[in-house]
């Protein structure tokens, strides 16, 4: 039977000082497992300008609004800090400090407090103080220039491999770590250093490893994984849209090609000097037929092909519909949390919260009755991070 709670972190309090990207994603990510997420939004609002119903790295939070450059902000910020597991923060360096809600000041209210700092750079080094976003830090760590074709420029990943993967995901496992040791260690509290360069190069480690033994070329469309060989990478349709290829496993790669039809004329996989006939040949062979027609042939094989589906499609895919790996609340289709778990399984339990929308029960589930006491800015803020 599932716990009573709504996931593994259930009983766990964070406070979210409110930024973009990697930052809200982690929270999101500790709401979606259960943890009473409280976003700390400033007056006028700080994002990207979307439409706060539709922003759903900001669901099942709740949202108090303080301005911290007003003298009693940070005193509020340090009421919830206190009463916390976590705090995440995204500001530059420095910034937390000169508001008054760095780490000195929060785990001076609260030596348990897990305080996680989610940067681009990171909190030292010559680039610490400088403005970035995901595409210059996968820049500098040498993933970027990693993917796309050999004959072309690096592809830009969306920002899914820096603020997400590098970023926020790293963050994550960081503050659980931490929070982990709090409690185990004598109720120390300490800081996460979380930086989207640091996490980034530490993806790459496999690859790392196969450059110094020689198994990995230092250059775009050159490698196993990379698009370089024939059969692992993606090809054009008759109808414009694209197949991916993953047969690298001989045994795959020879239902591949017999599914595809050219096993009898396919030149040998193992003669690298005839893998542009090879490639020439099996993208001939997808241009005989649409998208949904070869999704059709290679269903459920062991060939290791699958269609290159849009954001809008993937939702429509019988498996992941079958998973549930999409859900719809509120209105809005959105992935379902992840991982699962058998016993504490988390859900989306609530929309995105307002910015302010909550604060009354936080105050009253907090205890803290002056929350939202005194006036509150109104006019747009700066971003600080």
């Amino acid at each position: 039977m599932a716990d009573s709670g709504n996931g593994p972190l259930s009983g766990v309090r964070v406070v979210e000082l409110a930024g973009i990207g990697p930052g809200p994603f982690a929270a999101m990510l500790l709401a979606d497992l259960g943890a009473d997420v409280v976003r700390v939004d400033r007056p006028g609002g700080a994002g990207l300008g979307i439409d706060p119903a539709c922003d759903v790295t900001n669901r099942n939070k709740r949202s108090v609004l303080v301005d911290l450059k007003d003298p009693r902000g940070a005193a509020r910020v340090l009421d919830l800090a206190e009463r916390a597991d976590v705090l995440i923060e995204g500001y530059r360096p420095g910034v937390a400090e000169r508001l008054g809600v760095g780490p000195q000041e929060c785990l001076a209210r609260n030596p348990r407090l897990v305080y996680g700092r989610m940067t681009g750079w990171g909190q030292q080094g010559p680039l610490a103080d400088t403005a970035g976003h995901d595409i210059g830090y996968i820049a500098i760590t040498g993933a970027l220039g990693m993917i796309g074709p050999s004959d072309g420029p690096p592809a830009v990943p969306a920002n899914l491999m820096g603020d997400y993967a590098g970023g926020s995901l790293y963050l994550v496992i960081g503050v659980l770590a931490a929070l982990q040791y709090a409690r185990t260690e004598g109720g120390r509290g300490q800081v996460v250093d979380a930086a989207i360069v640091d996490g980034t190069v530490h993806l790459t480690a496999m690859i790392h490893g196969m450059l110094a033994a020689g198994g990995w070329q230092d250059r775009r469309g050159a490698n196993l994984l990379d698009g370089g060989t024939p059969f692992y990478g993606t090809y054009e349709t008759a109808d414009g849209g694209y197949m991916a290829v993953g047969a690298l496993e001989k045994r795959f790669y020879a239902e591949f090609i017999r599914l595809l039809g050219i096993a009898d004329d396919a030149p040998s996989r193992d003669d690298l000097a005839a893998w542009g006939e090879l490639r020439t040949a099996i993208a001939a062979r997808f241009k005989t037929r649409t998208r949904d027609e070869w999704t059709a042939v290679f269903q459920e094989s062991d060939a290791c092909v699958a269609p290159v589906l849009s954001l809008r499609e993937a939702p429509e895919h019988p498996h992941l519909a079958a998973r549930g790996t999409f859900v719809d609340h509120g209105g809005l289709t959105q992935p379902a949390p992840a991982p699962r778990f058998s016993l504490t399984p988390g859900a989306v339990r609530t929309p995105p919260a307002r910015p302010g929308a909550d604060t009354e029960d936080i105050a009253r589930d907090w205890q803290i009755p002056g929350l939202a006491a005194g006036p509150a800015r109104t006019e747009p803020q700066e971003a600080d991070s």
